[in-house]
């Protein structure tokens, strides 16, 4: 039997209602049941059953109930008879449907390819479409392998068109100039060179590398191709072709057939150009940065190595007034250096007012200064000619009109700006410059010196493009942020507003939230007195006095419990883990080849996959996993890899393996399926030639971040890699909202640095909990929900704050709500909108997005506050990250744990291969402990602490060295669970 549905759906599908019930009258038995059966399923399914295996039981139970049969009558009813026959030909004239016939095969290949496959090229979803359809106009699909028949044909007529109307939109030059990317050629320099070029990842931050992306901008352009040339094409198809571009060498390129050739080089270029584009948008922040960090080295060094405190500074200067009165006409030498202990005490004296006042910061833009005069302005100018920014706010114009003088004078010589050209100063140029941006010339005229003005207007570039008040144009990530949001909102805003679970009118959105703001305060301001966990007075400290949680009651039994799994199944490979999981769930099914189909057998493939897979996730590498027992070379991994083993196939298997735990999970043990994760990042170390990697202050060294989002299970749901200097409210949010998989999240635990009043504020709109640990609670202030009364909560007086401004939420309520639907429907990256929510934004949305989340804020605080239960959840929650982030290093082992590699998606490869090695060991130890739970002997053994301490997530029984054995036929012993179906293919 398949699995059960559960009782709504075996209620809303097979119920039998009206004259259904009038087809039985004259059947009995196993025919009775049987017939009811067939008749439920095709309406159900929209096709026949082949065989009972394929019915839910609890379908099957229900229908038995209603036609009075016993459910296991249906073992005798074979579903490939005669009489099935007859059942079928009934059942087909009474709902009307039909056999799928030559004539609706060919119809429903053309409706495929003009309405599906030319936006979804993946095939499992377009069989899924196919099948659809069927049902929708009540034909009964064909075989599994027509219906593949069907699709791909769909796919590859899909394809043909959009290939066709791509290439008839480029010009003759164009195609020349494409041509010539790929043409053989002798001559250095050549067109292969150039295609090298544009391909190629960035290097790390430095004058060298931005002279080097301008140059592949420029290459991209001088193609010369048309703007709008994939405007009506869907993201995923132009996606794909630039994928296969990426991946296959000239020699390939140029065996395609014409229109599939121009394709793929114009997607690769179109889209390259856009990555370009954003990669100089941050080498321009990232440079502006250095430059700025070295001045303040510098001159911190310098100051440093001068400065000595002076004590007693006070008696010093009574001492040094009472001389001077008493001889206020001898020198200074005789009357002051006496009474001071000499001019080195001066000296002393002055070098720590330097080190503390304003001459500090005026040294530090003089180095500053120093720094892009003589090094970086070559490329920041050149920057400036390939880039156009633009803003939609005209208080940022200001800078647009600096950058266009900068521009026009980029190649004059001379150290000011001419006599009579208007220089804009105001809010362009930082009131702390203007000692250093004028001077007199010989004639005594003030004058604008270029190269500060330069240093000042890109420092003031640089913090208005960190939040996107200024944006790029061609860019993505740095594009319009008018273009992140839903360009149907206006048109659909009901829709969207329900989506969100949010009213229509602001003030009834704000009236709900004013309400629980006073739920939650006049709880705590009841219940503290009696709180002895909790003081809240004034101290200078912080206000908040939390005690911290009792240590939990050890569980007993787990040991024996894991004792128990080692005993039965010894030291498992982890290779064979990985093994197992795969043929159980079919998650590599996911991985297909980039690019057309390729005639590998599937067995074959799933091996290579798997020892890919274990290649990138225990990062060894493919060399080393290539030496193996396993009968696979290196150049044949590599292939794999390179064709096979992409980012979103191995998210999607991903998802896929976290589905199947939550499917093979007994209740009876883990309880119902969970609604909250846990989230935090783990550092890991990264060669630092390229734009990603960057230094962490916390973790002390070069590297990137890997975000885990894990529910409380133990199973991870998303993973994602971030910079270090990443924000990790956006991260939380952005894994929340994309995790993929059928889990329905509601919360989410975080530590101190992943929340944010701005992140409490979407969360909120986002409709789920976000739920941090508060290290720094003493502090934390409780903002009042009404005005005019300050003594509403007298206990929490001490801790108390001004009263939210309801008004500035409700006036933007409905921008909120549109930055939040940006978010939901995927329009840009979470950390893309959320940039506009920085503390350089300056338009009401940021404020009104300030004053929404104090309100969330203080709401959770005191629910926090009072709630024992809440602090031990989070707490719980936020342990279970942190024994995920210990798994990391037993799992990713090889280079000693280091990103031995300069390209993010190789990174990013690693990491998802990582998450599926971790999750492959979470659902086989899933299935091991049920397994051994099952047994007699454990019956009634486990306590209430050992159930709240039960995880999946343990690896003393795992091997994850030596030497690697891949035997697909080779199973682990479990009794519990599916297999897929490369199972019945080897059979």
């Amino acid at each position: 039997m398949a699995r059960n549905l559960g009782l709504d759906e075996v209620v809303d599908h097979f119920t039998l209602i009206g004259d259904e019930l009038e087809l039985l009258r004259n059947k009995s038995g196993a025919t009775r049941l049987g017939f009811a059966v067939l008749l439920k399923y095709v309406l159900w399914r929209g096709r026949f059953p082949p065989a009972a295996q394929q019915l839910p039981e609890d379908a099957v139970a229900h229908l038995a109930r209603q036609v009075r049969v016993p459910a296991t009558e249906l073992e005798s009813y074979d579903f490939a008879s005669r009489t099935a026959q007859r059942h079928r030909t009934e059942i087909r004239a009474y709902t009307g449907f039909r056999e799928c016939s030559v004539a609706d095969a060919e119809t429903l290949t053309g409706w495929l390819a003009e309405h599906v496959a030319g936006v979804e090229r993946r095939e499992p979803r377009v069989r899924e479409e196919l099948l659809a359809r069927c049902r929708a106009q009540l034909i009964e699909p064909p075989t599994l392998d027509r219906v593949s028949e069907i699709t791909r044909l769909a796919l590859y007529r899909a394809e043909q068109a959009l290939l066709g109307l791509i290439a008839a939109r480029v010009d003759a030059a164009a195609i020349e100039r494409l041509e010539a990317l790929i043409a053989v050629s002798d001559d250095e320099g050549d067109g292969e060179d150039v295609l090298a070029l544009i391909k190629a990842a960035p290097g790390n931050v430095s004058l060298d590398t931005m002279l080097t992306e301008i140059a592949k901008l420029e290459a991209i352009r001088a193609i010369g191709l048309p703007p709008d040339l994939f405007a009506d094409i869907a993201p995923p198809v132009v996606a794909g072709w630039r994928a296969r571009a990426i991946v296959e060498s000239p020699s390939h390129l140029r065996e395609h057939p014409q229109p599939t050739k121009l394709a793929l080089l114009c997607a690769l270029l179109v889209l390259r150009e856009r990555e370009v584009t954003d990669t100089l948008a941050q080498l321009l922040i990232s440079t502006i940065h250095r430059i700025n960090a070295h001045a303040e080295k510098k001159v911190v060094e310098e100051f440093v190595k001068d400065f000595r405190r002076v004590r007693g500074k006070d008696t010093m200067l009574r001492k040094i007034a009472e001389a001077s009165l008493k001889a206020p006409d001898d020198s200074v030498r005789e009357v002051i250096y006496p009474v001071v202990g000499g001019a080195a005490t001066l000296t002393d004296l002055v070098n720590e007012y330097r080190a503390t006042g304003t001459e500090y910061q005026r040294q530090k833009r003089k180095v500053f200064k120093a720094s892009y005069t003589n090094h970086y302005r070559r490329g920041l100018i050149r920057l400036l000619g390939v880039l156009e920014f633009r803003s939609n706010n005209t208080a940022h114009q200001p800078v647009i009109d600096a950058l266009g003088l900068i521009v026009r004078y980029a190649h004059d010589g001379g150290t000011y700006y001419p006599l009579g050209e208007h220089v804009v100063l105001d809010g362009a140029v930082n009131a702390d410059w203007t000692e250093l941006l004028t001077k007199t010339d010989s004639r005594g005229r003030a004058r604008v010196v270029r190269g500060v003005y330069e240093a000042c207007v890109f420092q003031a570039l640089r913090e208005r493009l960190r939040c996107k008040e200024i944006w790029v144009v061609g860019a993505h990530e740095w594009r319009n942020p008018d273009e992140d949001l839903p360009a149907d909102f206006e048109v659909h805003r009901a829709e969207h507003y329900d989506k969100l679970r949010k009213p229509l009118d602001p003030k009834a959105f704000t009236a709900g939230l004013r309400e629980e703001m006073r739920s939650e305060l006049a709880a705590l301001n009841d219940a503290l007195p009696a709180l002895d966990w909790l003081q809240i007075t004034d101290r200078k400290s912080g206000a908040i006095q939390l005690t911290a949680l009792d240590a939990q009651p050890e569980p007993r039994n787990l040991r024996r419990l894991k004792k128990a799994v080692r005993e039965r199944w010894g030291q498992v490979p982890l290779i064979d883990m990985v093994t197992e999981a795969a043929l159980r769930t079919g998650m590599l099914g996911e991985l297909t080849a980039v690019g057309s189909r390729e005639a590998l057998q599937r067995s074959v493939l799933w091996e290579r996959l798997l020892l890919v897979a274990y290649a990138y996730g225990t990062n060894t590498g493919i060399s080393a996993v290539a030496a193996g027992n396993h009968g696979h070379s290196e150049a044949d991994l590599r292939y794999t890899a390179r064709r096979y083993f992409t980012i979103d196939g191995a998210r999607l298997a991903a998802i896929q393996l976290a589905d199947a735990t939550f499917a093979a999970r007994d209740p009876v043990l883990w309880g119902e399926s969970t609604t909250t994760v846990a989230s935090d990042s783990t550092h890991f170390r990264a060669y630092d030639q390229n734009l990603f990697t960057e230094w962490h202050s916390r973790y002390g060294g070069r590297g990137v971040l890997i975000y885990w989002h894990v529910e409380k299970k133990s199973m991870v749901v998303h993973s994602q890699l971030i910079s270090c200097a990443a924000s990790e409210v956006a991260a939380m949010v952005e894994g929340a909202m994309r995790h993929g998989t059928s889990m329905q999240l509601e919360g989410n635990y975080v530590d101190s640095h992943g929340q944010s009043e701005i992140g409490f504020a979407i969360t909120r709109l986002l409709d789920f909990d976000l739920l941090p640990r508060m290290k720094q609670i003493n502090k934390a202030k409780l903002y009042g929900p009404d005005r005019g009364q300050p003594d509403a909560y007298p206990a929490l007086k001490a801790a108390m704050t001004r009263p939210i401004r309801w008004e500035l939420i409700e006036q933007n309520y409905d921008q909120l709500v549109k930055y939040a639907t940006a978010i939901r429907v995927g329009t840009a990256s979470t950390e893309a909108i959320l940039r506009r929510f920085t503390r350089n934004a300056s338009h009401p949305v940021y404020q009104a997005m300030l004053e929404l989340g104090r309100a969330q804020k203080t709401i959770f605080i005191a629910r926090y506050l009072r709630d024992r239960d809440l602090q031990r959840e989070i707490e719980e929650g936020l342990n279970l990250i942190e024994s995920w982030n210990r798994v990391n290093g037993v799992i990713f082992f090889g280079k000693s744990g280091e990103f031995a590699t300069n390209r993010r998606d190789q990174q990013q490869l690693g990491m998802l291969a990582l998450h599926i090695l971790q999750a492959a060991l979470v659902y086989v130890n899933t299935l091991m402990l049920q397994d051994i739970l099952a047994e007699p002997e454990w019956q009634g053994v486990l306590t209430a602490e050992d159930r709240r301490g039960l995880t999946a997530l343990f690896w003393a029984h795992v091997r994850p060295y030596g030497e690697i054995t891949l035997n697909m036929t080779k199973r682990l012993a479990l009794s519990v669970g599916d297999t897929a179906d490369i199972d019945r293919e080897r059979a």
